[in-house]
């Protein structure tokens, strides 16, 4: 959803309405079928689109491919449901 043009000031918080019940828990669709570096769809779509609180279990990330084919080169990060382009890092 749209939370309008960035003013620069962190952190940037968007309305209320954007966690509301949706088609999908709190987006319209589940993320997608073939994530990146192997990275557990259920476990994905739990922490996207029906939970308020928190992440992935510490250290999960080391449980994935991202440790061995990230390295040091630029990577651009997608939204899981979308697909949409979030940023890129390092920059």
């Amino acid at each position: 959803e749209d939370v309008g043009e960035f003013d620069g000031k962190l952190p940037r918080y968007g309305s209320k309405d954007i966690m509301r019940k949706k088609k999908h828990g709190t987006s319209e669709e589940a993320v997608m079928r073939d994530l990146r570096w192997g990275c557990d769809r259920e476990l994905a779509d739990k922490i996207c689109n029906f939970n308020r609180h928190f992440a992935e279990h510490a250290g999960y990330f080391a449980k994935t491919k991202w440790l061995s084919e990230v390295g040091e080169a630029e990577t651009t990060y997608f939204d899981s449901v979308t697909g949409k382009p979030l940023f890129i890092a390092p920059r």
